[in-house]
């Protein structure tokens, strides 16, 4: 029972119209048609369905079965769907899942260690484990092609995932965590070791640039450090400069 509900409270957060609507209106901005684009960490498929939406070819990457069943069900079909994480190396792991809140559920233990006592957190309780496969970035663009957009919402994997691929991408987002800004900063030098990157956030779910201009990695670390480890999560988009 706790899965169908961590399920619902899913839909219910992130797949209300509202939040269809802006991400719908600001992939239509930064993608077009034809464009390829990778969601890794589908979730309820919000971010996929927008990027379809936008005329773009989305190949979706989603571990938890429960959510993958869901997605194998209601995602439009040209979508392509995989049931893997995506990290350093093809392998397995063990992901901690929380049944009630699915949507934190990590392949990270020291991100889930430490959850437990950040600001947000308290009521969370990752309460059962689940196998999954992992593939690649490197070896999505061998099968897929080179993406336009890489989405990456992995809940402080991202690194890992970043691990798994060797050349740049025009633009990717990973999730910030104010509470945890030490994990951004590792993502931003990752990036910076693949090529030459400009910054620019989206906070919480509105699907608008917090800045009008792309600002380089020490200004974005200037203002994650001006952010109480309470305030809202969010995006953080990489674009590859000209």
């Amino acid at each position: 029972m706790d899965r169908w509900l961590g399920l619902l409270r899913s839909l219910v957060i992130y797949h209300k119209p509202a939040t269809r609507r802006a991400w719908r209106q600001f992939y239509a901005e930064i993608l077009s048609d034809g464009d390829l684009a990778f969601d890794v960490g589908a979730h309820v498929g919000t971010r996929a369905r927008a990027m379809r939406a936008a005329g773009a070819r989305v190949v979706a990457l989603e571990p938890q079965a429960l959510f993958a069943r869901f997605l194998r069900r209601t995602l439009p079909r040209d979508i392509t769907l995989i049931e893997a994480a995506a990290g350093g190396a093809e392998s397995e792991a063990v992901m901690a899942v929380s049944s009630r809140h699915p949507t934190v559920s990590s392949l990270h233990a020291d991100f889930v260690s430490g959850a437990a006592s950040a600001p947000g957190f308290g009521h969370v309780r990752w309460d059962s484990e689940q196998k999954v496969q992992v593939v690649t970035l490197d070896g999505l663009i061998a099968a897929h092609g080179l993406p336009d957009y890489v989405k990456i919402d992995v809940e402080g994997f991202e690194l890992d995932v970043l691990a798994g691929l060797s050349q740049p991408v025009p633009l990717l987002s990973v999730e910030f965590l104010p509470g945890f800004p030490d994990l951004t900063l590792r993502v931003m030098d990752r990036l910076a070791e693949i090529g030459d990157y400009r910054f620019n956030p989206i906070v919480g779910e509105g699907g608008r640039f917090l800045w009008s201009d792309w600002r380089d990695g020490s200004a974005v670390a200037e203002w994650l450090s001006g952010l109480p480890p309470e305030s809202e999560s969010g995006d953080l988009f990489a674009r590859l400069s000209r």
